[in-house]
């Protein structure tokens, strides 16, 4: 007999998703502002812009990331840690292709600076990922049946 394994449901990851996306506004906007030399206003709305279209990247990636995992036997909530690591370089490797033509447009930038800038980014939200999904996994857990 086939294991049944329940996953978040479609509510659970939009609010997982905006969470996840108002903390890492909180911490970055600032940061970007202060570290470009860019008025907090442009790189605010620009964080905002790539936050929106996170949140869908991320409904979207983690739906079939979980898919995926169920497949293989695995509950998603259960991660190890190098499946956690791979799933949060996979969703930021998806980002960084989705948003360096919007960073290079909006702050006028090369895709070299852009491209640094996503990285540096990057960096930082892969460490971020691992640290919020974890917890978030810890204080919401998804009950499974016996």
């Amino acid at each position: 007999m086939k294991k049944v394994i329940n996953v978040r449901t479609g509510k659970e990851r939009l609010r997982f998703s905006c969470i996840f996306e108002l903390f890492l506004l909180i911490l970055l906007a600032p940061m970007g502002a202060y570290v470009l030399d860019k008025q907090i206003l442009d790189v605010g709305v620009l964080a905002i812009v790539i936050s929106l279209k996170a949140m869908l990247l991320n409904l979207v990636y983690n739906w079939f990331f979980d898919r995926f995992d169920v497949r293989a036997g695995r509950i998603p909530t259960e991660r190890t840690i190098p499946r956690r690591i791979m799933h949060a370089l996979g969703f930021e490797v998806g980002l960084i292709i989705t948003s360096l033509p919007i960073v290079v447009w909006w702050l006028g930038l090369s895709i070299v600076q852009a491209l640094v800038v996503d990285l540096v980014v990057m960096s930082f939200v892969v460490f971020y990922t691992f640290v919020f999904s974890w917890s978030y996994d810890r204080l919401f857990p998804v009950a499974q049946s016996r």
